[in-house]
């Protein structure tokens, strides 16, 4: 695992131009590789490439990156793992091609300058992004893995031969160049406030964009920018539908379990120390079990625990670890500990974030680095196998409202709006009433089911209220036209789900996190071989009825007893709504002061001090709506205020 910057003048330039320039790009992702680093320029050109290295497979300094090709054709900068490099090296071994170490990085090379980079994506098992030079033709090739596991962003500055185009895994690095444009971009704000992220192609700056999982560009001199796309998660969606024959669900079930093992035993492989993250739930659990199946000893599993109630899946994860054997270490932090990593995190993400198991995520990684620098997570079985309980509450919703006519639906609406205000001046326990009909209220005018589901997963409703001057940009994934293509709700719902909240929530989180700490985190069940099985399952046995992962449930069965975890879903959270009216209080007075927000005239004071006003008083809970601003605020405190 690594980081990858750069950026390419649409001139010539000198060796010290781009070597001062590049510098401190490569500096600022020291986090992501602080086994090494790297740079490499072609003045002629005008491009510079930089690597920062976390070493996993092969140690010694064949694997220095940047990599030229034996040819001196290409240069590379690559983030990630091919799991299957020694395959594909034994392929380029067949047709004449000599390797001189044994890592994935040069058969990545290798194969790129024998195949071509369609080709070699195609034949790639894995997680990555990288940056391929081509000398000979003065072009740029960008690319990301499938699922969007590891980040890309890229965009241009200026004009003319003042134009520079920038590339990096991540948005500080390209801060870091002495020509780059800082410009808010508001379509992009008024997104984060909705998710509570930034969805792909959009990002907190005008003018950057996040790669889509699953594309590559080209990139000519002067920035032209194309993109392909190799491979998606609506063509493999669309291609199950057609495969959907009538199995027996032994059969599906050793598929499944044949197909894990494989994407497991590829993900464990490594020179250096590996490990698990342990919940104690569905994915992590199996993800676990089988990692022990497959081995030769004992498992080294992590996790953290919260003393709060509610908030500590510490004591599942410890039952899961007693059955299997594994070496298990847990760590039980307080509030105090856990909150002591809030004023990191603006730093850690780059951009608005505002997922707030964020933390526990970091800490886990921290404890897990101690002892290893690769762990494998169950992240994706929710999306893939229809986990989330949203899922069950969003149909139960819409069957609901389809019930309404349509012409009384305005004076239903009025009516609970109306109840809602006047019980919202009744301190309620933690304001779940409160919220119950204000959830009614919002989503009963829905005018389709794709409408609400997108209003259900939406923090800020109005988010173009709160971010003055913006038009919030329409997501594909929330498309009215899918609902010809999938006509079932739960497949709409888990394909929107994997094309946004997935890459850019979850796995963002999980990068951000892990690679904070120097920790390489593996998330076999997003292999892409299992993401088509599972869209070739049909839905009733692979989600089942609430609470959903049918198939992995059954698969789990096998290696753990149903006691252990046939339980009610939690959250990996912390009690946010709490630290906002308590201990975090001060620091959350000094970010939403009415006149701070006044005078830096990004967000509309009004909705906030509402929000605000309510929660403190314990009328309702609007700890994650403020945990978005709260999240922005530290953002532009430690990026935008010069």
């Amino acid at each position: 695992m690594c980081g990858l910057t750069g950026f390419w003048r649409n001139r010539s330039a000198s060796q010290e131009e781009l070597a001062s320039a590049l510098a401190p790009m490569v500096a600022s992702l020291a986090h992501r590789g602080p086994d090494d680093a790297g740079t490499w320029t072609d003045p002629a050109a005008g491009i510079a490439l930089g690597h920062r290295r976390l070493s996993i497979l092969d140690l010694s300094e064949h694997a220095h990156q940047p990599m030229i090709s034996e040819d001196g054709r290409y240069a590379l900068a690559y983030n990630g793992e091919i799991y299957n490099f020694a395959e594909l090296a034994e392929e380029l071994r067949r047709e004449g091609v000599s390797l001189r170490g044994r890592g994935d990085t040069e058969t990545l090379l290798a194969g790129l300058a024998r195949w071509g980079i369609e080709a070699t994506l195609e034949k790639a098992i894995g997680m990555f992004a990288f940056a391929l030079w081509d000398r000979v033709e003065r072009r740029l090739l960008l690319a990301r893995d499938r699922l969007g596991i590891k980040p890309l962003y890229f965009g241009t500055c200026g004009s003319g031969s003042n134009q520079v185009f920038f590339f990096s895994s991540e948005l500080k690095a390209l801060r870091e160049h002495p020509e780059f444009d800082v410009e808010l971009n508001r379509e992009a704000l008024a997104l984060f406030f909705r998710h509570s992220y930034i969805p792909a192609p959009h990002t907190i700056y005008r003018g950057v964009t996040k790669l889509i999982p699953g594309q590559w560009v080209e990139v000519q001199s002067g920035g032209q920018v194309t993109a392909r796309t190799y491979w998606s998660v609506q063509d493999v969606a669309r291609r199950g539908l057609g495969l959907r024959a009538p199995r027996p669900e032994s059969e599906l079930l050793e598929e499944l379990d044949q197909t894990l093992r494989e994407a497991i035993g590829l993900r464990q492989i490594a020179d250096v120390p590996l490990g698990a993250f342990l919940s104690g739930g569905i994915d992590s659990s199996l993800v676990t079990a089988l990692m022990q199946d497959l081995g030769s000893g004992p498992v080294k599993t992590f996790t953290v625990g919260f003393h709060e109630d509610g908030f500590d899946e510490a004591r599942y994860a410890r039952d899961v670890a007693a059955h299997l054997h594994t070496d298990h270490t847990e760590l039980y932090l307080s509030g105090e500990q856990a909150m002591e990593v809030v004023p990191q995190l603006a730093s850690m993400w780059d951009e608005p974030f505002a997922d707030a198991s964020q933390i526990p995520t970091f800490l886990v990684s921290r404890l897990a680095r101690e002892h290893v620098t690769v762990c494998l997570s169950g992240d994706g079985g929710d999306e893939l196998f229809g986990g989330y309980r949203r899922y069950a509450q969003a149909e139960r919703l819409w069957s609901s409202v389809r019930k309404i006519p349509g012409v009384l639906r305005p004076a239903v609406v009025l009516g609970l709006r109306g109840t809602r205000a006047s019980i919202e001046q009744v301190p309620l326990p933690h304001g779940r009433g409160v919220r119950r009909l204000q959830t009614l209220s919002d989503l009963i005018d829905a005018p389709s089911d794709t409408e609400l589901y997108r209003a259900l997963v939406s923090h800020w409703r109005q988010p173009e209220a709160l971010v003055p001057g913006s038009v919030e940009p329409e997501l594909p994934a929330f498309s009215r036209e899918l609902t010809t293509v999938f006509p079932r709700f739960d497949e709409r719902m888990l394909l929107a789900d994997t094309l946004t909240y997935l890459p850019d929530d979850i796995l963002c989180k999980v990068d951000r996190a892990s690679m904070a700490t120097s920790l390489e985190c593996r998330v076999p069940l997003l292999d892409h071989r299992l993401v088509e099985f599972a869209w070739s399952v049909p839905p009733q046995v692979r989600i089942g009825a609430a609470p959903g992962k049918r198939l992995l449930r059954k698969l789990l069965a096998r290696y753990v007893p149903r006691e252990l975890f046939e339980r009610p879903k939690m959250g990996f959270g912390i009690p946010v709504s709490d630290w906002i009216r308590g201990p975090l209080r001060p620091w959350c007075e000094e970010l939403l002061d009415a006149g701070r927000l006044e005078r830096e005239g990004v967000l509309a004071p009004g909705p906030i001090r509402r929000k605000w006003d309510e929660h403190t008083a314990g009328r309702t809970d609007w700890g994650y709506h403020l945990w978005d601003v709260l999240m922005f605020q530290a953002w532009w405190e430690r990026w935008m205020k010069s």
